[in-house]
């Protein structure tokens, strides 16, 4: 190595807690399925003005499941909790590298802070409508983040547990939902407009595909959590696949079934007036209220599950810069007892309640402003990266002598890269509508540049590393494993500059 670590031992993630469920139970999580149908969908329906949310689900699912080809190629040779930020400095060089790295952390803690506006409203309307209790919507976020911050620094099965029976719940009841509001159509028919081909060319699709893939951030997570898994390269695999598939169909399905107990006709008027409760309203006529009760609880532990998950996502991310000191050292370290990375994970804590005090200082909307807009952005940053080490598969196949066919090592990446850049430049022109705001506002461009902002200051700080740390410069995107792991016999690297 070309340098060493001052313990050994905290600078390693616990090994071979994670099987194949686990792994997907927590990339599910961190894309919240109830969360996505109950708040994402109808937000979306709601702001975007879009009825082709539907069918932008399924577009994005299967332009996900091409990206996940190279992905999980790539995966099977390079495991590291660093993920997008690892595979950009293997296959497109280290300044492109860290400043991935830069934008995934801007990312990714976006994600993670704007649910907790989403938490925060929701619980305090659940507690008011069924106690009659006035709870600030802060006060409940603070909760949720009390309890986050504990479950960060513990044993990572143990949290796969958590997540485990809430997202089993939560699917199921979506599903349930979903058979209720198809057997109960608007006008008596079952309509399927709103999975029309057509609605890909409609006006607004951009802002209607990145409220798609906002519902898919998540997925991407099975690297994430690599270093920890049983059988890292089997493990990511299926995982990566399973996650795709099933949160594509639950979208997909969910978000149609709404249109179809509305009218495809009415279902933006609807979502407009009802919000994240017009799934619960179209329901309560045909089911118990102590169902219906039960839905609105796991809408709760939804976004809950969300805030636990993508909490693990940013403490790893800043485990893996920690661990090869592109970020201070300490970063690096794991907790002896847990094994969990437990500098990050306090971090990341820290981030998040400042950003909360803030906004509850400011008196700032928490659905619109903090978990729409802010969660949203988020979205757009993941895809971003997502554009990048699609490419950056490309440029790593190009480096090695492999065993990999063209479809994997070449066509099916190359062809990801070209349909996220589509999606990617789309997205950035219709990000107005996406927000809700004026044509004319700033903040249609002041949240993209702040990504702009973020890999500038990363490919510069691996320059200026390049420099003065030319040790450290030389180690980045090389993990605990992949600077030592042997490669396959017909895999020669040619590490970029």
């Amino acid at each position: 190595m070309p340098y060493s670590t001052p313990d050994t031992v905290s600078a390693v993630l616990a090994r071979g807690r994670l099987g194949i469920p686990s792994v997907v139970f927590f990339v599910i999580a961190a894309a919240a399925p109830l969360t996505v149908v109950a708040g994402g969908a109808t937000t979306g329906y709601a702001v975007t003005g879009v009825s082709g949310i539907p069918v932008s689900y399924l577009v994005v699912a299967a332009v996900l499941a091409l990206f996940a080809v190279g992905y999980v190629a790539m995966s099977r040779r390079i495991i590291n909790a660093g993920a997008f930020y690892t595979y950009v400095t293997r296959g497109l060089g280290r300044p492109a590298g860290v400043a991935a790295a830069m934008v995934a952390l801007l990312a990714y803690n976006a994600m993670q802070i704007g649910l907790y506006g989403g938490f925060g409203a929701v619980l305090a309307q659940f507690l008011g409508d069924q106690y009659g209790w006035d709870v600030a919507w802060w006060v409940c976020a603070l909760i949720a983040w009390a309890v986050v911050a504990v479950l960060g620094v513990l044993r990572i099965d143990l949290n796969g547990k958590v997540l485990a029976v809430m997202l089993v719940a939560e699917c199921a009841v979506a599903v349930v939902f979903d058979a209720v509001m198809v057997g109960y159509p608007a006008g008596g028919t079952v309509t399927f407009d709103t999975l029309a081909p057509s609605h890909v060319f409609a006006a607004g699709i951009g802002a209607a595909l990145v409220t798609a893939i906002t519902g898919f951030v998540g997925f991407e997570g099975t690297v994430v959590f690599s270093e920890e898994t049983r059988d890292p390269r089997r493990t990511v695999a299926r995982a990566t696949y399973i996650a795709v598939a099933a949160t594509g169909l639950l979208y997909g399905l969910s978000a149609w079934a709404m249109s179809v107990a509305t009218g495809p006709d009415k279902i933006v008027d609807a979502a407009r007036s009802d919000g994240t409760e017009l799934i619960f309203n179209l329901v309560s006529p045909h089911l118990g209220a102590g169902v219906v009760t039960i839905g609105r609880v796991l809408f709760i532990t939804s976004l809950f599950a969300a805030l636990l998950s993508f909490h693990h996502t940013v403490a790893r991310y800043l485990f893996a810069l920690g661990r090869e000191r592109v970020v201070p050292a300490v970063l690096g370290r794991t907790s002896r007892r847990t094994g969990a990375p437990k500098a990050g994970s306090i971090l990341q804590s820290v981030i998040a309640v400042a950003v909360l005090v803030g906004y509850a200082a400011a008196n700032a909307d928490p659905i619109t402003h903090l978990f729409f807009w802010v969660t949203v952005t988020g979205g757009l940053g993941v895809l971003a990266l997502m554009t990048v080490t699609s490419a950056a598969v490309v440029g790593f196949f190009a480096r090695i002598t492999h065993t990999e066919g063209p479809w994997r090592a070449l066509i099916a990446p190359l062809t990801a890269t070209l349909a996220l850049t589509a999606v990617l430049v789309v997205t950035v022109q219709e990000f107005d509508t996406l927000l809700g705001v004026d044509p004319h506002s700033p903040l249609r461009w002041l949240f993209p540049a702040a990504y702009a902002v973020a890999a500038l200051v990363g490919a510069a700080w691996a320059l200026i590393l390049r420099a003065a740390r030319p040790d450290v410069y030389d180690a980045i995107g090389l993990g605990a494993d992949s600077a030592t792991l042997p490669l396959r016999r017909t895999d020669v690297i040619r590490q970029p500059a």
